[in-house]
């Protein structure tokens, strides 16, 4: 694949944004309310698999299906948080951990769900399911007005492109006034000194169960627009490492500046995407399929090395940094 390639470089503009959706659901319920959530992409696959099945099985209209899917993701945050809040943070991270693998296990070995190959097989082995029926007419009206205006620049990836990144502008702006409104000012003495605000008494619960549903909301919403990016999904899509990628989005841009998110997601987009085209020498002598895992010891190893001589990240301020507590 060509490297100055736009259509890539356009998909993987489209896949950081969903990403930064990520991380600013877990910049709500980790950088604002101090809740360590571990088993993140449990709010997005759950959300794609209810909105997959929900249009598949029962033929529900794709928005109405989308917005159960959703709901689905809060009903998650409540189910993890309400007997979790309550304790300490660690019992939280235990709880989404397993939560998430349950969720993925599930989807795994339940014919309801399409099994090992997802999506496609949510209708059996002998039918071939899909979801994207309602939305390809939607995605190509948003071109065909695009190209109006870009012209032949138009595709459906950038109308995506398009629709994700303001999407997470909006959501930047919004999450941006709430962090500096009295309720984000309450989470902030919450996560930094959560003793001396027990003084709220069973409102820290509650600000706290605001978060993960917060935090749910936007995991949602990445996992349906994920799932219709990509346009079919199985248990894969959704393995635990996608949470540590929306981590080392926070930490990239500064895990306590919600507005460095985007700063975070195009770094990530780009060193994640841009390490498939390391074929010089020596690594030219590494097999392909090896080199696949190449990237992620990159990817790892630019966070252990980001930890270690700026844990704040590019635009944190290091005395705000959550870590060190």
């Amino acid at each position: 694949m060509d490297i100055l390639n736009p259509a890539f470089w356009v998909f993987v503009g489209v896949v950081a944004g969903i990403y930064g959706l990520l991380a600013l659901a877990l910049y709500v319920q980790f950088s604002m309310a101090g809740l360590p959530n571990f088993g993140h992409v449990a709010f997005m696959a759950l959300a794609a698999y209810t909105m997959a099945l929900l249009v598949i099985r029962a033929d529900v209209a794709l928005v109405w299906a989308g917005v159960a899917g959703i709901a689905a993701a809060v009903a998650l945050g409540l189910l993890l948080g309400i007997p979790s809040v309550r304790l300490r943070a660690n019992y939280l991270a235990i709880a989404t951990v397993a939560g998430s693998e349950m969720i993925r296990y599930l989807s795994t070995n339940l014919n309801l769900t399409g099994g090992a190959v997802g999506s496609v097989g949510m209708l059996g082995p002998t039918h071939f399911a899909t979801y994207t029926n309602a939305w390809q007419p939607f995605i190509e009206s948003i071109t065909a007005a695009l190209r109006h205006a870009v012209g032949s620049v138009a595709t459906t990836d950038f109308s995506m492109f398009c629709l994700v990144w303001v999407t997470l502008g909006l959501l930047l702006m919004l999450f941006r006034r709430l962090e500096r409104s009295p309720w984000g000012r309450v989470m902030k003495a919450i996560r930094e000194d959560e003793e001396a605000a027990a003084s709220l008494g069973k409102h820290v619960e509650a600000y706290k169960l605001q978060a993960l549903v917060l935090g749910g909301i936007v995991g949602g919403l990445a996992g349906i627009l994920w799932a219709l990016e990509i346009g079919v999904f199985s248990p894969d899509d959704f393995q635990p490492t996608l949470t540590f990628y929306a981590y080392l989005i926070l930490i990239l841009g500064g895990m306590n500046r919600v507005w460095a998110i985007p700063v975070g997601a195009v770094l990530f987009g780009v060193l994640y995407s841009g390490t498939r085209f390391l074929s010089f020498f020596p690594l030219s002598l590494v097999d392909t399929g090896e080199r696949a895992y190449l990237r992620l010891l990159i990817v790892g190893l630019v966070l252990v090395l980001l930890m270690a001589v700026r844990p704040q990240g590019m635009f944190g301020k290091r005395e705000e940094l959550l870590l060190e507590k």
